[in-house]
């Protein structure tokens, strides 16, 4: 089977008209959730998720609290399924992010969030779910059936949903401007599928490598590198660029594979210093930027596109990634849509 027919491939390529969708058929849904947690002021945001929709929390615990200024955890699903023992949530925001909402762990901690009163939310594509039914809102990913194993579409749509929630929280008609210009973004970089495509074919006998990056792209970090694993096999261990500091980059000597995303930002000077360090120790680097100067400090360049703030730019570095982590599979000869040993929905307790 050709690479272009694959589940992957065209989920991937759906990304833009996803995205526009979600954004088009939403913002009510957004608006009512938004006007909740005005009336409620909840202390805190807790969020349960698994896999990629973790990663999207992790977004969600830099944009809604630096944008927001709310305090976001990520939950412990083990403490409400397996030990019986959920902490006092008190006037929390409780929100859901699932792609399918069946995962018995995750519907256990939005269950016993709504039996104590908190307000609940589910970001997930099905939203007669059972994740949906114990949730006081909704918001629908409109990803249309995802196939892959590997979530691509139904990742972006959730980072996209909780930029949306930012945007009309904060009530910035900025911030909803400049988030309706990232289907179009989204919609350059794939374009860039065949030159990534040549550059999967340096690491088709990559074994090891490390994903990093700070700020809002901690989580895209953790993305990419979940797509290396499941896509290929491949030993891709995510850090923040500070943490792989204090330690980690004891790993880092000649050749060795540092994917580094750092794209224009408050950060990009520090992921800059951080890049020099990792090229005195002559780790090979893979730079994602929209700098040239971060670009020409890579030994493998990966542009994202000018123009998209900080605060929005996961939506986009992620995608490059899920390219490489698809072109790579396919120079290994792997089957793109079905990785060895998974499903599509893992039911975790």
């Amino acid at each position: 089977m050709a690479l272009e027919q694959s589940h992957l491939y065209q989920e991937i390529h759906e990304q833009s008209a996803v995205l526009e969708e979600m954004l088009t058929q939403e913002p009510d849904a957004v608006a009512r959730l938004a006007g909740a947690i005005r009336q409620r002021q909840p202390e805190y945001v807790l969020i349960a998720a698994r896999g990629t929709s973790d990663n999207a929390g992790r977004y969600a615990q830099y944009l809604l609290g630096s944008v927001n200024r709310l305090v976001v955890a990520l939950a412990t699903p083990s403490l409400f399924s397996i030990y019986k023992q959920p902490p006092r949530l008190g006037n929390a925001l409780v929100i859901g992010i699932s792609q399918s909402g069946k995962s018995p762990d995750i519907v256990s901690v939005l269950a016993e969030a709504r039996q104590q009163g908190a307000l609940t939310a589910a970001i997930t594509n099905v939203p007669d779910s059972d994740l949906g039914q114990q949730s006081d809102h909704v918001i629908t990913l409109h990803a249309g059936e995802e196939k892959s194993i590997a979530a691509t579409k139904t990742y972006t749509s959730s980072l996209a949903a909780i930029a949306a929630l930012s945007a009309e929280l904060a009530g910035s008609k900025q911030m909803k401007q400049e988030l309706a210009q990232i289907p179009a973004k989204v919609n350059a970089i794939l374009a860039l599928s065949p030159a990534i495509g040549q550059i999967a074919e340096r690491y088709r006998y990559m074994r090891d490598c490390v994903v990093l990056g700070r700020g809002y792209n901690y989580a895209t970090a953790f993305e990419l590198a979940l797509k290396l694993k499941e896509l290929t096999y491949t030993i891709a261990e995510s850090y923040s660029s500070a943490d792989f500091l204090h330690g980690p980059l004891a790993l880092i000597e000649h050749g060795f594979p540092a994917i580094v995303v750092a794209p224009t930002g408050l950060l990009l000077p520090e992921m800059q210093e951080f890049m020099r360090t990792l090229k005195k120790r002559e780790a090979e680097i893979i730079a994602l930027s929209d700098d040239a100067a971060t670009l020409a400090m890579g030994r493998i360049a990966i542009s994202l596109p000018a123009g998209v703030p900080e605060w929005l730019s996961p939506i986009t570095s992620i995608v490059p990634g899920q390219l490489f982590a698809m072109h790579l599979a396919a120079v290994r000869d792997y089957d793109p849509d079905h990785p060895r040993g998974l499903r599509k929905v893992t039911e975790t307790h």
